[in-house]
């Protein structure tokens, strides 16, 4: 609905850095499902990186001109970006604040972008997936998609510190304190929501260099309380989280001192095998956590 015609679902896609490099399967997954419900992505290779919530940090203007240019990309073509990654939907959301409420912030960037020969008005909407499946395509409209219900499988959500805050800049659909909108995907899919207290905190992705120790707890405790309430699984909206929470889950599991072995997947690999497409074209054989006791529940 990028282009203002609500029959149509066509937007400029902005994979991040890491599904394009270690967490192939999630630009695989996405691609496969947006396929089946006929929504077009339209890949602009000049896009850069967000910053991913680092670059932010040593110097705010040179992360707000960085994504302002990928702002301006998209907004040539008059599209909606959409967002597979939490931390880039965070970026870039508060670079387009910045740059609509700071005029100096604003004119800074309008002289450097003109140096490449780009311009960006302020307009541009950014959206995560999960945010336009639940509110732009319609669960509606993806149950009527849905070729394999994902019955008895319980499901724990883990949102992302940016998929829901500030409110004020990520532009989401949720409450921040109690969101809902994973969890009524969950059910639209057929599966169960688990609810726990884990599912809207961070996953110690930022402080996995600097501390470790701190970090992987974070993760362990939000695998262990998702575990203890019954999950079978947890699906993430950020790469940077299922770094956290699937490949250092074994270093997690020491800092918590309990074996947890929770299958973590990305959430279109989860909405994909809903729509029916294969485990093995949806890359799940990529995590390290292995999920093949969940694809039993689903698929006995």
């Amino acid at each position: 609905m990028s282009n203002g015609d609500s029959s149509t679902f066509k937007y400029a896609y902005y994979p991040g850095c890491v599904s394009q490099t270690s967490g192939k399967e999630l630009d695989i997954s996405t691609r496969l499902v947006a396929s089946k419900l006929g929504i077009e992505l339209i890949d602009f290779p000049n896009f850069s990186c967000c910053g991913a919530g680092f670059v932010d940090e040593v110097d705010v203007d040179f992360n707000t001109v960085l994504n302002a240019r990928n702002l301006a990309i998209a907004r040539e073509q008059n599209l909606d970006m959409l967002t597979i990654c939490s931390t880039c939907q965070g970026m870039l959301s508060r670079s387009n604040q910045i740059l609509n409420n700071d005029k100096s912030m604003k004119k800074k960037a309008d002289n450097i972008l003109s140096k490449v020969g780009k311009s960006y008005d302020g307009n541009e909407t950014i959206k995560h997936l999960l945010w336009i499946l639940v509110a732009d395509y319609g669960l509606d409209k993806l149950k009527e998609k849905i070729v394999k219900p994902l019955t008895g499988l319980r499901v724990a959500s883990f949102y992302g510190c940016h998929l829901l805050r500030p409110q004020n800049v990520v532009g989401g659909i949720d409450d921040p304190d109690n969101p809902q909108s994973f969890e009524q995907l969950i059910e639209i899919l057929g599966a169960t929501p688990v609810i726990y207290g884990g599912r809207s905190s961070c996953c110690g992705f930022p402080g996995l260099l600097h501390k470790e120790e701190a970090a992987n707890k974070m993760a362990g405790l939000n695998l262990l309380d998702a575990k203890t309430k019954g999950a079978d699984i947890m699906v993430t909206s950020c790469p940077l989280c299922h770094i956290s929470l699937d490949n250092f889950q074994e270093t997690a599991e020491k800092y918590v001192n309990s074996e947890i072995d929770l299958p973590v997947l990305h959430l279109p690999q989860l909405v994909g095998l809903a729509l029916g497409i294969s485990p093995d074209k949806l890359g799940i054989d990529r995590h390290l956590v292995d999920a093949q006791r969940v694809l039993n529940i689903i698929y006995q």
